[in-house]
C-alpha cells in the first residue's frame, strides 16, 4: 500500500448550482439535488495539513473547480454566473477535504489530460 503526497477534495452541489442548471437548461427539470450529488468529482491537490492549508488551497484552485463544474453541467458559458468568486463558490458547492491517501492497488498511476 502506498500513501500519496496528496490531499483530495470532495465537490458536492448546492442548491444554487441546481437552481442554475433548471433555468440554463430546460431539460434537467427532472433532475434533483441527490442526482447532482450522487457520484460527486474528487480533486487532488497538494498535501493539506490543517484548516489553514486547506483554505488557502481552496482559494488557490476554486476557480478551476468552478469551471470545470459548470462545464460538466452546461458548456453554455453565456449562461454561467457572474462574478464566479470564492463566496459564490462555497454557496454553490460543498468540499470535503481528506488528507489521507492511500493507493491499494499496484497497478500504475496514467495520467491523461482532460
Amino acid at each position: 500500500m502506498l500513501a500519496l503526497n496528496r490531499s483530495a477534495i470532495v465537490v458536492r452541489p448546492k442548491p444554487p448550482l441546481l437552481e442554475w442548471l433548471h433555468a440554463a437548461d430546460p431539460t434537467s427539470v427532472t433532475l434533483r439535488l441527490a442526482d447532482l450529488g450522487r457520484e460527486p468529482t474528487i480533486y487532488l491537490v497538494s498535501e493539506c495539513g490543517d484548516p489553514e492549508d486547506e483554505q488557502a488551497c481552496l482559494q488557490a484552485v476554486f476557480s478551476t473547480i468552478f469551471e470545470d463544474q459548470l462545464d460538466g453541467w452546461w458548456r453554455d458559458r453565456t449562461t454561467w454566473p457572474t462574478p464566479r468568486s470564492l463566496d459564490v463558490f462555497t454557496r454553490w458547492f460543498d468540499c470535503q477535504f481528506h488528507s489521507t491517501l492511500l493507493d491499494l492497488t499496484d497497478e500504475p498511476l496514467i495520467e491523461e489530460q482532460i
